[in-house]
């Protein structure tokens, strides 16, 4: 998700004496955090605008577009208090896997494929959803647009500072930067549906859902312990490398923690799952992203007096009719105005709603590439880490999981890259990113 533990720009922390200490007693497989920092006040002024835009587009969504829109919407609200919340790291937790060999934000995620992966499951065996919906997981293809997609996305991902859904959260909790990765985003989604002729027609096969050769227990049973495998990889990884502790957030203590500390990876993970599960039962597909960054960016084009419709991309049945159809009735889009909103609301309440006015140029800069990068490698691939590894993985679809392997390339490239706009890289000595 975003760049570091703590609500920053993306830029390097600095170890403290207290880091050092703790990385000189840290065991090889569990590795010690320091001491939570104090929180800040509660932003009231923020506080107040994100909740009351929170609940009046809820109330509008619900009322003008039906239950099924407004339930989506609220979904995305309650994914956004919880991506702010557990600081849930997509970026982060493989940036510290390649670099130093922690693997403990790559565990957290298997809990996260997990949690998704058991209740999809039940959702799909069952046959229905709510509203109407028939929940309906499909394999995403496999081939050339799928591996360099996923290894540009992560590329991306590093330079960017947040993921997909970590740039929607980060934006809501007011991290100026991400607005330059957001802003990328949504210019390299647009330049990839302007440049479709090009991409289209690179090698690819269909894909494979497990549930379609060994039923949906099958299929549950076998991801369940590949993720035990990666659990087992990592902490052999994690032992031989004997990696710095990661960095603590702002946190109160007690059951002032739900609203104004920082959740344990593990509680991020578990209400993450379930939430993506519910976004299946309500919506029929899986919790989705970057469809959204097209769609926000076509619509733009169009009040500029454009006509993105006459695209190849939008002139698809479906991409035809979300474009013709308004962005309160379409998923992806939704759920991210939903995160954002949430993210306001939970960081503006835990005193960590803030604007940074100085930016260095290089990280700017690194921010908009990072941003295009991953617009255009999430179109490729057909997702990104929600989409596609999130959204694969826990649906049985091979994809997911061959989107992780190249994503991780992709991740060491990103790590080179870094430097030159001003970004750190995790050390195993003395610093943690």
């Amino acid at each position: 998700m975003s760049d570091s533990s703590t609500i920053s720009s993306g830029t390097s922390v600095p170890a403290t004496s207290t880091l050092r200490r703790a990385t000189l007693l840290s065991s090889p497989t569990s590795v010690a955090a320091p001491p939570p920092e104090p929180l800040g006040r509660v932003n009231r002024g923020p506080l107040l605008v994100a909740g009351l835009l929170a609940v009046a587009l809820s109330w509008y969504v619900w009322s003008a577009h039906g239950a099924k829109f407004g339930a989506l919407l609220v979904i995305g609200l309650f994914l956004g208090i919880a991506l702010f919340h557990s600081r849930f790291g997509f970026t982060s937790a493989w940036r510290q896997l390649i670099a130093v060999g922690n693997g403990e934000g790559l565990r957290a995620h298997t809990l996260l494929l997990g949690t998704a992966t058991t209740l999809i499951a039940l959702v799909v065996a069952t046959g229905s959803g709510l509203f109407g919906s028939t929940p309906a997981p499909s394999a995403g293809a496999i081939g050339l647009p799928l591996f360099v997609g996923a290894a540009v996305f992560a590329i991306g991902m590093q330079l960017g500072g947040a993921c997909a859904s970590g740039t929607l959260f980060a934006v809501g909790s007011g991290q100026s930067t991400i607005m330059f990765t957001l802003g990328g985003f949504v210019v390299g989604s647009v330049f990839y549906t302007w440049a479709f002729p090009a991409f289209d027609g690179w090698p690819e096969v269909p894909g494979v859902l497990l549930a379609d050769h060994v039923g949906w227990f099958g299929s549950w049973a076998v991801t369940m312990a590949a993720l035990a495998a990666v659990v087992v990889a990592s902490r052999m990884v994690q032992a031989r490398r004997n990696p710095p502790p990661a960095g603590s957030v702002p946190s109160a203590r007690g059951v002032a923690r739900v609203v104004r500390g920082s959740w344990p990876k593990w509680v991020g993970a578990v209400v993450l799952g379930v939430l993506a599960a519910a976004v299946m039962l309500v919506s029929g597909g899986i919790w989705g992203v970057t469809t959204a960054f097209a769609l926000w960016g076509a619509k733009l084009l169009q009040l500029l007096g454009l006509q993105p419709e006459t695209w190849e991309f939008w002139q698809s049945d479906r991409y035809a009719e979300m474009l013709a159809n308004p962005v309160l009735t379409e998923k992806t889009s939704l759920t991210n105005i939903g995160i954002i909103l949430g993210a306001a609301v939970a960081a503006a309440a835990a005193g960590g709603w803030k604007l940074h006015t100085s930016i260095p140029w290089r990280t700017a800069v690194g921010a908009v590439l990072g941003g295009v990068l991953m617009g255009v490698g999430a179109r490729l691939a057909g997702g990104c880490n929600i989409g596609a590894y999130l959204g694969g993985i826990s649906t049985g679809s091979l994809h997911g999981w061959l989107w992780a392997v190249f994503a991780l390339a992709g991740t060491w490239v990103g790590l080179k890259l870094r430097p030159l706009f001003g970004l750190g890289v995790p050390k195993s000595s003395d610093s943690v990113c």
